[in-house]
C-alpha cells in the first residue's frame, strides 16, 4: 500500500521564528547569543530523551538564574514558537486521505511535544504512526529515522512520499530509497502527494505486461 510521512515543524505547523530568546536575553541582560549558548546541550538532550521536561526546567532556572515564575513564563515561549499555529489547508486535505494510504509522522522534535501536539492539533488522530526523535533517540538525517517510521507502518520505502522543509531531510530519505518532497508551499505539496497517490505503490504487479 502506498505511504505519505510528514515532518511537523514548518510542514503540519507554521513556526516562523518568534524572537522569544532574544527578547529573554535583553530581559535578564544577557548578551545576544548567550541564552542558546548557555543551553545548547539542554536543548540538545531534549531532542534525543535524554532528559525530562522538569529537567530542562531545573537546567533553565540555573543557568539562567530564573525564578519559578519566570521558568514558567520562559517554557511557555518556548512552546509558544515551537508549536506555532496548525496548517489547517494541508492538515484537512491529509485528514481526507485516511483510508487511501498508510500515513506517518516523523519530526526532530522536543520532550514534551507529543502531549503538546495531541491536545492542540490532534496528529495522534491525523496518522497511524509518529515517530518522535526524542522518543527513539535519532534525530533526522539519520537513516535510522526514516528505518524507524517504515517499521512502524510496516511499510516498504519505495511505497512512501516523505514531506519535510528540510533539503538534508529530503536528501537523506530519497538516499534510503524513498521518495520525498521538499515542503515549500501548501499547493505544490498537495499536487505531490495526489501524484504520489495516482502512481500508486512501486510493485512487479503494477508493471506493465508485454
Amino acid at each position: 500500500m502506498t505511504c505519505v510521512v510528514l515532518d511537523i515543524g514548518g510542514v503540519l505547523e507554521i513556526t516562523p521564528e518568534t524572537g522569544w530568546g532574544q527578547r529573554w536575553e535583553e530581559r535578564l541582560g544577557l548578551p545576544k547569543g548567550a541564552l542558546h549558548e548557555r543551553m545548547r546541550d539542554v536543548w540538545r538532550a531534549g531532542s534525543v530523551g535524554r532528559i525530562s521536561e522538569h529537567d530542562v526546567q531545573w537546567e533553565a532556572a540555573s543557568r539562567l538564574g530564573l525564578d519559578a515564575h519566570q521558568v514558567e513564563a520562559f517554557m511557555a515561549d518556548l512552546w509558544a514558537e515551537y508549536l506555532g499555529t496548525p496548517n489547517e489547508e494541508l492538515i484537512a486535505y491529509v485528514r481526507g486521505l485516511r483510508g487511501r494510504c498508510r500515513l506517518g509522522i516523523l519530526s526532530n522534535s522536543f520532550v514534551g511535544a507529543r502531549e503538546r501536539e495531541a491536545a492542540l492539533y490532534r496528529f495522534d488522530e491525523l496518522a497511524e504512526r509518529i515517530v518522535y526523535s526524542h522518543e527513539i533517540g535519532i534525530e533526522k538525517p539519520d537513516p535510522r529515522a526514516f528505518e524507524a517510521i517504515c517499521a512502524g507502518l510496516e511499510v516498504e520505502p519505495e511505497a512512501c512520499l516523505f514531506v519535510d522543509d528540510a533539503a538534508a531531510n529530503v536528501e537523506a530519505a530519497r538516499a534510503m530509497g524513498m521518495q520525498a518532497h521538499l515542503f515549500e508551499d501548501n499547493i505544490g505539496t498537495i499536487a505531490r502527494i495526489a501524484a504520489h497517490l495516482e502512481a500508486g505503490p512501486l510493485t512487479p504487479a503494477r508493471v506493465p505486461l508485454g
